[in-house]
């Protein structure tokens, strides 16, 4: 059963005071073939721990995995989607997610590079009567912990064209949010893995516990 945010910020309080396990979030493991799996190992896990510590959060540091067609889904009020190639949902899959959208749920899609051609034809079949629109440099996740005048940082370089943040908006809330030219992903590994240096990691991290502060808040 999905947790409503107001339970799910007193769970937070009484997890931070009773020392009992915190609530996870999520990394959809989707159909198509493409790398589900990009962001498992430190990606999100270090997302998590700089949340924790620095927007006093109390996550679990290992996300877990669901299937866009679980009903486990609903268990989880932030879940992460990124990748380099196909995606595909199925009729269960976009009728389970698009409930989860709609009752308080949150998808964060980082595209990590190829993925684009492949999402934008499954978000609209989530949606097929709304459109993505892109964020303006105001919109409150952008400086909803730390502040992002500019909007959207750039982490990688791909084509070389400007990072965009684009959402399905339903009654004022962002219920998805899509990432792309930007590979915050990429930017929460570790150091060794893409040899970023820190302010550009700690950019990505601030800008990714924005998106989780919003998802928690809205």
């Amino acid at each position: 059963m999905f947790l409503s945010k107001k339970t799910f910020i007193l769970l937070l309080l009484l997890f931070g005071l009773s020392g009992i396990s915190a609530q996870q979030i999520a990394l959809l493991k989707y159909k198509g073939g493409g790398d589900w799996y990009a962001n498992i190992t430190t990606s999100l896990p270090n997302l998590i721990k700089f949340s924790n510590q620095n927007i006093h959060t109390v996550i679990d540091e290992k996300p877990a995995v669901v299937p866009p067609d679980s009903p486990e889904i609903f268990n989880y009020p932030f879940i992460h989607m990124t990748g380099h190639g196909n995606v595909f949902f199925d009729d269960n899959d976009v009728k389970n997610l698009r409930k989860y959208l709609l009752n308080g749920g949150f998808l964060h899609i980082d595209d990590n590079y190829g993925m684009d051609p492949y999402i934008r034809p499954q978000i609209k079949k989530l949606f097929p009567d709304q459109q993505l629109v892109e964020l303006p440099v105001n919109h409150p996740i952008f400086h909803q912990f730390f502040d992002f005048p500019d909007g959207l940082p750039k982490i990688h370089e791909h084509n070389g064209k400007r990072p965009q943040a684009f959402a399905i908006i339903i009654n004022n809330r962002v219920v998805l949010l899509y990432t792309y030219e930007c590979d915050l992903g990429d930017g929460w590994e570790n150091e060794e893995i893409h040899h970023d240096p820190w302010k550009i990691r700690e950019k990505a991290l601030k800008m990714g516990a924005n998106i989780i502060h919003y998802a928690f808040a809205n």
